[in-house]
């Protein structure tokens, strides 16, 4: 029987899905991030899955969504967009330290992925962290600095940004140590896989494409590296996709 609880990691919400015979052993361990405005609960039927392969299922909110929701204007949830992330980068050291202190990780066995936002923040951390033993890209941009000059351009087709030009410069610069796409001797030949739809409108489908042509290049063992585009598929994560990720882990964590 695969049991689904809700704990927090120091002060951080999340669920955790494992079997429940297992519940108290030491597992190898899928650190699961999900989208913007999305929430923990929107990622249980990838974690189901997983936790059926013998895996400890852990599936934080993000600051601002789901049990951390507060009220504040949508385009103050915009604009904290990259804050956001860099501070999911430092709470999945946070979950992972836990994890080992409560002897609840095997072998050092840490995989993590994630969906947009997620996928956004699971490329980042492995420029942080080389504990990271596996990694999934679901519609994420490995491209952070670029992906955010995007954004913000888009902004301010649309209005008047409530942030000076010093600010936008300033977040540039602080998103380069966690952009992949400009570190990617980190991988170090850590197993990643990418998913993506061709027709995305949200996350250019191009950042994941030709970063992973690219980075496949510096990889010894090609098959460690993969990327999977499906056609006529927008910024939504197919079955597919799923099964597709929980055979990525089941493979090489």
């Amino acid at each position: 029987m695969i049991g689904v609880s809700n704990r927090k990691f120091n002060k951080i919400p999340a669920l955790v899905i494992v079997e429940a015979s297992k519940e108290n052993e030491s597992l190898p361990v899928v650190l699961y991030h999900h989208g913007f405005t999305s929430a923990k609960e929107h990622n249980l039927p990838l974690a189901y899955l997983l936790a059926e392969k013998g895996f400890r299922v852990v599936l934080p909110d993000s600051e601002y969504h789901g049990e951390r929701e507060i009220e504040i204007s949508a385009i103050k949830k915009q604009i904290s967009f990259w804050d956001i992330v860099m501070q999911n980068v430092h709470e999945t050291k946070e979950i992972y330290d836990v994890l080992q202190n409560e002897k609840l990780l095997l072998d050092d066995r840490f995989g993590i992925a994630g969906t947009s936002m997620g996928g956004i923040t699971t490329s980042a951390t492995l420029t942080q962290y080389p504990w990271i033993k596996v990694a999934a890209v679901l519609m994420g941009s490995p491209k952070i600095t670029t992906y955010a000059k995007t954004l913000v351009s888009s902004f301010k087709r649309m209005g008047d940004l409530p942030v000076t030009d010093e600010m936008i410069n300033y977040l540039f610069e602080s998103l380069k140590q966690y952009d992949l796409s400009e570190q990617m001797d980190k991988l170090n030949n850590r197993p990643l896989l990418f998913w993506h739809g061709e027709d995305d409108s949200v996350v250019p489908f191009d950042h994941s494409f030709t970063f992973h042509e690219k980075a496949r290049e510096l990889y010894q063992n090609k098959d460690d590296i993969q990327f999977l585009n499906q056609p006529n598929q927008g910024h939504k994560v197919s079955r597919y996709a799923i099964l597709e990720t929980v055979k990525w882990f089941d493979k090489h964590l």
